[in-house]
């Protein structure tokens, strides 16, 4: 199977032959853009346009939307993993895998450049608070629940109110005009919930192996009573828990990847593999943020402090595009209905 989020401390992506100029490409972008932001972040953060720039001139942001981009959501994924691992803030997976998708699906037209973003609301509302950069993005997508269907539209909010999520990334609050023409697409809304939820699994993995790179640096730069923390019996077992959480999240967010990739987001085996890694992240991340940040100290929940955007980010991500109790909840479900082998259910083997 073709190894598409590999990385973390158990193989750098160095090492990873799959899609290796791709991912060193994210790599360079993520690299850049975090160091020309030290000393600038803010709550909110701004939208960086210099690695939206960098990704549109690479052909990068519409890797799943657009037919001619010769990309999917492999690619889409390498991508999305090393610009989280970088707390690179732009709204890549809203405007590819969300608004751009959700737009051609409706037959809308977009801007064929700069971000978009969506905004998902009940039938009827004229105020959506937690959308994702509305006020940097090109367009905003309007998808207004009804059942099953989505109506959307294109819409320009009249008012924007800033706001962000728990690791400082915009999430707006928009007032938005009732566009006189909604455009109704039968069947959208599970599989909108569902490509959110699938891509923040990638990018909360992304963060959390910044995060468990960043405390085995740190452990073992750190010294204590003559030697660097890593020396220290408890410290090695927390970095070796740490690291096996981890895998145990990307194993599940590869899953979720190949089953997108080989069966497409509306697809049985989608809805399995995506709600399998939503609940796995949900259990991962609170358990690793909270072990990264003992080996840290206080040093580490500062703004400016590179663990602090991993992990909060990687807080925030889990409860968006429903939280680890609503995902439970729906596999429970999946299992009880399945009418197969209980082990081919478990495994993913439909």
């Amino acid at each position: 199977m073709t190894r598409t989020l590999t990385g973390g401390v158990f193989g750098p992506p160095s090492t990873a032959h799959d899609f290796a100029e791709l991912r060193q490409l994210a790599e360079d972008i993520g690299a850049q853009s975090f160091d020309e932001r030290i000393g600038h972040r803010g709550l909110p953060d701004e939208f960086d346009a210099t690695a939206w720039g960098h990704l549109q001139t690479a052909g990068l942001t519409r890797l799943t939307s657009d037919p001619e981009s010769g990309g999917g959501p492999r690619e889409l994924a390498v991508i999305l993993r090393a610009l989280a691992r970088h707390a690179v803030t732009v709204p890549l997976a809203e405007t590819d895998v969300l608004a751009g998708w959700l737009a051609a699906r409706a037959g809308l037209e977009v801007p064929g450049e700069g971000p978009l973003t969506i905004a998902i609301g009940a039938t009827g509302a004229a105020t959506i608070p937690g959308v994702p950069y509305a006020g940097g993005a090109a367009a905003v997508v309007l998808a207004l629940r009804d059942d099953s269907a989505l109506q959307v539209a294109i819409t320009h909010p009249t008012t924007i109110s800033s706001g962000h999520n728990l690791g400082g990334e915009p999430r707006d609050t928009v007032t938005v005009e009732a566009p006189t023409e909604f455009v109704t697409v039968d069947g959208a809304a599970d599989e909108l919930l569902r490509r959110g939820a699938w891509a923040r699994c990638v990018q909360a993995l992304g963060a959390l192996d910044a995060a468990v790179e960043f405390s085995v640096a740190h452990t073992r730069e750190r010294e204590q009573f003559g030697r660097p923390l890593s020396a220290f019996q408890a410290v090695q077992h927390a970095l070796a828990s740490m690291a096996g959480e981890v895998e145990r999240a990307r194993a599940a967010t590869e899953l979720a990847v190949a089953a997108v990739a080989d069966h497409g987001f509306d697809s049985a085996q989608a809805d399995y593999a995506v709600t399998v890694a939503k609940v796995v992240l949900g259990r991962v991340v609170p358990a690793v943020v909270t072990s990264a940040h003992q080996l840290h100290g206080a040093i580490g929940v500062t703004l400016e402090h590179r663990l602090w955007l991993a992990t909060m980010r990687a807080r925030g991500w889990i409860d968006e595009f429903g939280d680890t109790a609503s995902h439970a909840t729906r596999l429970g479900r999946l299992a009880v209905a399945y009418d197969g082998d209980p082990w081919d259910f478990v495994v993913g083997r439909y």
